[in-house]
C-alpha cells in the first residue's frame, strides 16, 4: 500500500522540487493532500497533481486519518509547532531544514516524535545525490588516503524580497549560513566526521536585511584534517561554481553543479598511484590532471522520499533522522557563536 502524503507549506521548494520531483513520481507514494496559508497557492497544486487542498489551518490535513505521513516546507519558525502536532495526530514526518530555531525545540521534536512512535526525518536531501554517494564511497574504500582538506560552497543571488523569512532572523533563525550553509556542513561531515573545533566569520556585503548575507567557516574534524565553507545570498547564480572538494594523501575529488537543488553534475578525480620522492620543480603541467565521472542516480527527491516511505514501511530508522536536526543546529550555532566573539568555538 503506498503511503499518503500531505504537505503542509506547498510553496517554493515544495511546489517546485519535493511534490514534482519526489513525492508524485515515487511509486510507493501518493500525494494525498496539500495545505498552505495562502488557500490560493493550496488549491493550484491540488488541482496541478490531482490531490484534495484543504483551508489554510494545517490542522485539517494532520486531522485526515487517510494521511500516514506530512511533508513539513513552511518557514523556519513554524516547524517546531507543527511537528509537536504532527506527533500528536500519530503522523510521520518529514521536515525542511533547519529543524527549529532552537536546539531546545529541536530536541522536544525528536523526543515528541519518539514518544509517539512516529518517524521524524530532515530533508538534507544532498546526501542522496549520485556524486556525493560517490565520494563517500571513494573514501571508505582509502582511494583517496588520509583526508587532508575540503571545501563546500553554496551560493545564490538573494537581494531584498518583502515578507521573505530566510531575511528575518526571527522567522528564518539566521541568513545565508542557517539556510545554505548547513547543507554544505551536513555534506562534509559525512566525509570527514564530526566537527569539533569552529571558526567562522558572516556579514552583510551587499543586501540591506537583519542577517547575515555571506558567512565563512573554517571546520576542524575530529581527525584532525579541515574544511571551509562558503555560503552566500551575494554572488550572480550566473557566476556560481558550488564546488565540492575532498583532498586526500593520494589524490583529490571535486565536483561541479551537484551541491544545490538539482540530481545532475559530474566528479573530476584525480588519484596518484605512486607519489614519488619530493619533486622540488613541482610542475604541475598544462593540462587539468584526472578524469571526469558522471554516475547515474535517482533524482535526489525521488530517493529520499522513497528511502522514508521504506522507513515507514519497513519499520526502520529514517534515511535521515531527527537527529540529524539537532546536530546540524548545534554545528550551526557554534558558527554564529564564533562569529559573535571572533574566537574559534568548540562543538
Amino acid at each position: 500500500m503506498a503511503v499518503n502524503w500531505g504537505v503542509i507549506g506547498c510553496g517554493g521548494i515544495a511546489r517546485r522540487r519535493t511534490i514534482p520531483e519526489g513525492i508524485v513520481p515515487c511509486e510507493d507514494a501518493r500525494l494525498f493532500g496539500v495545505q498552505d496559508i495562502n488557500g490560493e497557492a493550496a488549491e493550484a497544486v491540488g488541482k496541478e497533481f490531482n490531490a484534495e487542498f484543504y483551508s489554510t489551518d494545517p490542522d485539517d490535513v494532520l486531522g485526515d486519518n487517510r494521511i500516514h505521513a506530512v511533508y513539513i516546507a513552511t518557514p523556519t519558525h513554524l516547524h517546531h509547532g507543527q511537528v509537536m502536532a504532527a506527533a500528536e495526530a500519530g503522523k510521520h514526518v518529514l521536515c525542511e531544514k533547519p529543524l527549529a530555531l532552537t536546539l531546545a525545540e529541536c530536541e522536544e521534536m525528536v523526543e515528541a516524535c519518539a514518544s509517539a512512535g512516529v518517524k521524524l526525518g530532515v530533508n538534507f536531501m544532498m546526501r542522496f545525490h549520485a556524486c556525493h554517494q560517490v565520494i563517500k564511497q571513494m573514501i571508505e574504500a582509502d582511494e583517496l588516503g588520509t583526508l587532508i582538506a575540503g571545501q563546500a560552497d553554496l551560493t545564490c543571488w538573494y537581494p531584498p524580497i518583502e515578507g521573505a523569512f530566510r531575511q528575518d532572523p526571527e522567522l528564518g533563525g539566521g541568513g545565508a549560513l542557517n539556510d545554505m550553509g548547513n547543507h554544505c556542513v551536513d555534506l562534509l561531515e559525512q566525509y570527514f566526521g564530526p566537527v569539533i573545533e569552529i571558526c567562522c566569520f558572516t556579514a552583510r556585503l551587499v543586501h540591506d536585511y537583519p542577517v547575515e548575507d555571506t558567512a565563512q567557516v573554517m571546520l576542524r574534524f575530529e581527525s584532525g584534517a579541515a574544511a571551509t565553507v562558503l555560503a552566500t545570498f551575494a554572488l550572480p547564480d550566473q557566476a556560481a561554481r558550488w564546488p565540492l572538494v575532498v583532498q586526500g594523501s593520494k589524490g583529490v575529488v571535486y565536483s561541479y553543479k551537484t551541491i544545490g537543488q538539482m540530481s545532475e553534475g559530474s566528479l573530476r578525480v584525480c588519484l596518484v598511484n605512486d607519489n614519488g620522492e619530493y619533486d622540488a620543480s613541482q610542475d604541475l603541467g598544462t593540462e587539468m590532471p584526472g578524469k571526469i565521472v558522471t554516475p547515474v542516480g535517482d533524482n535526489i527527491y525521488l530517493a529520499h522520499i522513497q528511502a522514508f516511505c521504506d522507513a515507514i514501511r519497513n519499520d526502520t530508522e529514517p534515511p535521515i533522522p531527527g537527529e540529524a536536526g539537532v546536530r546540524s543546529h548545534k554545528v550551526i550555532a557554534a558558527c554564529y557563536e564564533s562569529a559573535r566573539t571572533g574566537k574559534a568555538v568548540a562543538v
